[in-house]
């Protein structure tokens, strides 16, 4: 290492306060990485040459226990309430101290990295962690700078990840011992009391959502984006069970990135450098792409191993239903590096209606595109009681409203924008249940799915005509290659057409329901993409 290299990273870590550490490991590679984990008893190898470890206490996020320090700079802008908690600057102060000087003689493993594959809005990060498998955790999700990038880096962000400390809500104004806490003004994310290794990439994730549109007139999203051989990319919104990951894993496209990436005005480009998927009851047969990416340099989380072998077994929940797999991209063999695509021809918000209500296809206008981007809709089966199951609905504002800084109606104006500045297709595409609800009908096969996708992709729905849903308004195509023409209009595949028209009814009053928290910040334009309540 350089001599004006070590003496700028000593300069920045005494900034931060940690000028004691006892040892300093600096942007290690992964094999040095997985050594000094197994040394540290942070996890083991497993047969197919990934390391296996445990989150601990936390096998997922912890929401409740997020904040945003609430300053000069985030005051007017950060939409506050139950996501966007507020904490204190003077607060943060004193937490970020009684941190800093627990690690005084601790060993710590600090990355430089960055997030964003497009050069001109990236961001760049600092990560110092106390274990090795988190910071190799860094080095799959981040982007890896050249040897060359690292001469002078100067982060436009830092994060401290410390698992072991545990706060004191009574004296540290947190709600619980764990903590996220954003700092805009220092800019500083500061981790503890958690080992989840998401916290960390959602953390860079937010402040992604708050700078980008506001500085920059990005969009930041909560997406998949893949590109076809000609260079025609598409996005897809999701979430959890809407299967936007079988669908945008498409053998015949590159791969962009699976869960975060921004707009620009000329293109899409991937926030992350790897994929952090979920593992339960993963077979080379089901995710083919993501089962042979796990291999050396790979991290398996909360999963567990057959008795007496060294081989995962996937399907198992001893740990949690939330086991994952992180990976570089590169793992990938058909993504594209560097992950940046031209702007989208066609965007797919997925749903799965357990109601059997929506489409299987259906085109947005700007107004319903910007409407159904606020709601986020899903709808999951809640339980089953004598057999007899009811499906729940589930909105998440933008496809993510736990990373949202702003307003949702912020986000869902500048999508509106780019829709129309750019002449970009968009479509609500129902992955659940068709005849009936869950529990009468069947859910959509995925060979039909594939094709209207596909269809809209290659163009083949451009000219065919469209009937306006009675209720929902989003307009159905009357034909579509390889998809039966009845299967398009979900009211015919309903033997009890009364009763599709009841569930109809209900699910558009669901959708005016959650949105009357974002109606007052709404323009006209967004409130007319709702459905009509009123006639249905």
């Amino acid at each position: 290492m350089k001599k004006s290299n070590l003496i700028s990273i000593m300069k920045g870590l005494d900034e931060l306060g940690l000028a004691n550490a006892k040892g300093v490991f600096w942007n290690l590679t992964p094999a040095e990485l997985v050594m000094e984990a197994i040394k540290n008893g942070e996890g083991v190898l497993a047969d197919n040459g990934a390391i296996m470890w445990d989150t601990g206490k936390f096998t997922g996020r912890a929401p409740k226990d997020r904040y945003i320090v609430e300053d000069d700079i985030t005051r007017d802008s950060v939409w506050w309430g139950d996501i966007n908690v507020s904490f204190s600057e003077e607060k943060f102060d004193k937490l970020y101290d009684k941190v800093v000087k627990s690690l005084n003689y601790t060993k710590l493993y600090v990355r430089d990295a960055f997030a964003g594959a497009d050069p001109r809005y990236r961001l760049k990060v600092r990560i110092i962690d106390t274990q090795a498998i988190h910071n190799l955790f860094c080095y799959n999700m981040f982007l890896r700078p050249e040897p060359e990038e690292l001469v002078d880096f100067h982060p436009d962000f830092r994060i401290l990840a410390v698992p072991e400390f545990k706060a004191d809500p009574e004296i540290d104004g947190t709600r619980s011992k764990n903590f996220a806490i954003i700092n805009f003004k220092r800019r500083i994310i500061l981790v503890g009391g958690t080992g989840y290794t998401g916290e960390t990439k959602k953390g860079v994730f937010s402040v992604l959502n708050l700078l980008l549109p506001k500085d920059k007139h990005v969009l930041a999203m909560h997406c998949s984006a893949n590109m076809g051989e000609d260079g025609d990319t598409a996005i897809f919104f999701g979430l959890s069970g809407t299967g936007k990951t079988t669908l945008s894993a498409d053998p015949n496209r590159k791969l962009i990135g699976d869960d975060e990436h921004g707009w620009t005005d000329e293109g899409v480009y991937n926030f992350e450098g790897g994929c952090y998927a979920k593992a339960i009851d993963l077979s080379p047969e089901t995710e083919p792409e993501i089962w042979n990416a796990i291999k050396f340099g790979a991290i398996l989380e909360n999963t567990r191993f057959f008795p007496g072998t060294s081989t995962v077994d996937f399907s198992n929940t001893e740990v949690t239903q939330n086991t994952r797999v992180s990976y570089p991209i590169h793992h990938i063999p058909n993504a594209v590096e560097p992950s940046m695509g031209g702007i989208p021809n066609n965007i797919f918000f997925l749903t799965c209606d357990a109601y059997g209500v929506l489409p299987p296809i259906s085109k947005l206008t700007v107004g319903q595109a910007m409407y159904h981007f606020i709601s986020g809709y899903t709808a999951k089966v809640a339980g089953t009681e004598l057999g007899v199951t009811e499906p729940q609905s589930v909105f998440s504002a933008c496809f993510g409203a736990p990373f949202m800084p702003l307003h949702p109606t912020k986000y869902a104006e500048l999508l509106g924008e780019k829709m129309e500045e750019q002449n970009v297709n968009i479509w609500l595409v129902n992955t659940g249940w068709t005849g009936g609800p869950h529990g009468v009908g069947s859910r959509m096969k995925l060979k039909h799915t594939r094709a209207m996708i596909s269809a809209a992709m290659e163009g083949k729905l451009d000219h065919v005509s469209f009937t306006p849903h009675p209720v929902f308004g989003i307009l159905v195509p009357d034909s579509c290659p390889d998809v039966p023409n009845e299967l398009l209009d979900p009211k015919n595949t309903w033997t009890d057409k009364a009763g599709y028209d009841k569930k109809a009814t209900h699910l558009a009053a669901e959708f005016a329901r959650n949105f009357a928290q974002y109606e007052e910040y709404a323009n006209e334009e967004i409130r007319s993409g709702g459905p009509n309540v009123l006639s249905s």
